[in-house]
């Protein structure tokens, strides 16, 4: 996968060089550009902001040139045009579901926008001329967009083939498996602190683990997100938790 950022923070992306996004990019499972907003810019000062139409503080930048740059690049052979995710808190909610679809893109393109965001032609012309989405990483308001595009990057990046050595491991984690969260994990020792690993788990009955890790999942989506819940089972948790 290519991945292209374009910020005016470009330091921020230097995480991606750590742990196994970083492994991945030496092994050439994915290639990551990360690009100056700054570079597009023509007086001396490097301006990228300037007043926004209507008032009040924003943004709007030279993003043209920038996003032509990396599009006139072109895709790899035979593959579909690349996608343009802005990040946004007005946009559709990023997920698991999400990180699944984007991981099949050949190419995504990343704009970061600051503060206000970006000027809302930017996104209309390129939503033109291909295909673009506005993406949010949680119902709050972030400085700018580097830091929902690093969450993003990353929990994308791991579901591309070979980034995660276990791939099974993915499967069992929270958000995957029917939508619930991740039953709780334990390691070695099985007593530690007068806390001891369930029995269960040390029963070396598979039968009786996987049912246990079932039963913990759905309890605990119960709890904290009785919402990814289906049907009647979501509605039995609402009724618990006001209870």
């Amino acid at each position: 996968m290519k991945i292209d950022v374009i910020t005016i923070f470009p330091a921020y992306f230097e995480a991606l060089e750590l742990s196994l996004l970083g492994k991945a990019r030496d092994r050439g499972l994915l290639d990551v550009c990360v690009r100056d907003l700054r570079d597009f810019a023509h007086d001396r000062h490097r301006t990228v902001d300037d007043t926004p139409a209507g008032g009040g503080a924003g943004m709007v930048e030279p993003w043209g040139e920038a996003l032509d740059e990396v599009l006139a690049e072109g895709a790899p052979e035979g593959s579909r045009a690349p996608l343009i995710v802005f990040p946004s808190p007005a946009g559709e909610v990023f997920t698991q579901r999400m990180a699944r679809e984007l991981a099949e893109e050949p190419h995504l393109i990343f704009g970061c926008g600051r503060y206000e965001g970006i000027d809302q032609r930017v996104f209309d012309e390129y939503a033109d001329r291909g295909r673009v989405r506005i993406v949010s990483l949680g119902d709050y308001v972030l400085n700018g967009g580097e830091v929902a595009v690093l969450a993003m990057v990353e929990a994308i990046g791991r579901l591309i083939p070979g980034v995660v050595g276990n791939p099974e491991s993915l499967v069992e984690e929270s958000h995957e498996e029917d939508g619930l969260l991740e039953y709780p994990s334990y390691t070695k020792p099985a007593t530690w602190r007068g806390r001891d690993v369930p029995s269960v788990l040390l029963s070396g009955n598979h039968a009786a683990i996987a049912a246990w890790r079932r039963e913990q999942s759905l309890e605990r989506t119960r709890r904290i997100r009785p919402d990814l819940l289906p049907g009647d089972e979501g509605d039995a948790g609402d009724a618990e938790s006001v209870a």
